[in-house]
């Protein structure tokens, strides 16, 4: 996975709550078993009609781009699938912001290089409006001391994050990576045991 110190990006709005995973990703684009080429399929039925056209839809207007997300209310609902979380990697997002998530997507999310951050419903307020206002108006994501920043006026706060799961993203770490950084200590201290 990338390493993920700061971010400083700008976002993309979308108001919608209970926003679930095939929507997010739909059911009938989930016959690969590697991560990659899931993000053109990103929110499939909101982007695009039967015959490919374009819809209005935040993702396909220009106006706003970015590698935030930033969603309503219980983001990532429904079904358990961990696509969901390659989908908005794969399509470029890092971060994701809501109110509130669906526990096993902000797991999945996690555990695949995407950073959901939980904010107060006021602090997602002043999100959508300062976007609304400037599109091209930044966004500063500090993991380390995790708090998120509304560059324009100033305005931020911070975010709870498992201290484990903060320390696989700020040294790009899955579990099994975690793991192997640890061989040394492991191999030693099964050196030191008695064997019978």
């Amino acid at each position: 996975m990338e390493k993920f110190t700061q971010l400083n990006n700008t976002a993309v709005p979308l108001p919608m709550e209970d926003i679930d995973t095939d929507q997010i990703i739909p059911a009938r684009f989930l016959k690969a078993t590697t991560r990659e080429g899931f993000g053109e399929n990103l929110f499939r039925d909101w982007r695009y009609e039967q015959d490919n056209t374009p819809k209005d839809f935040i993702l396909n207007n220009k106006t706003y781009d970015g590698k935030i997300l930033v969603a309503g209310k219980n983001f990532g609902c429904g079904s358990s699938r961990e696509h969901a979380a390659w989908a908005l990697y794969d399509y470029g997002f890092r971060v994701v912001v809501s109110s509130f998530f669906a526990d096993i997507f902000k797991g999945n999310a996690l555990n695949n290089g995407l950073l959901p951050i939980t904010v107060s419903p006021e602090f997602l307020n002043d999100l959508f409006l300062s976007i609304e206002k400037n599109p091209k108006s930044d966004v500063t994501v500090d993991l380390k001391v995790q708090r998120i920043t509304i560059l324009e006026d100033g305005k931020f706060e911070n975010f709870e994050i498992d201290p484990y799961k903060k320390m696989c993203l700020i040294n790009g770490y899955n579990d099994i990576d975690y793991l192997i950084s640890k061989k040394d200590k492991i191999e030693a201290f099964e050196k030191k045991q008695i064997i019978f």
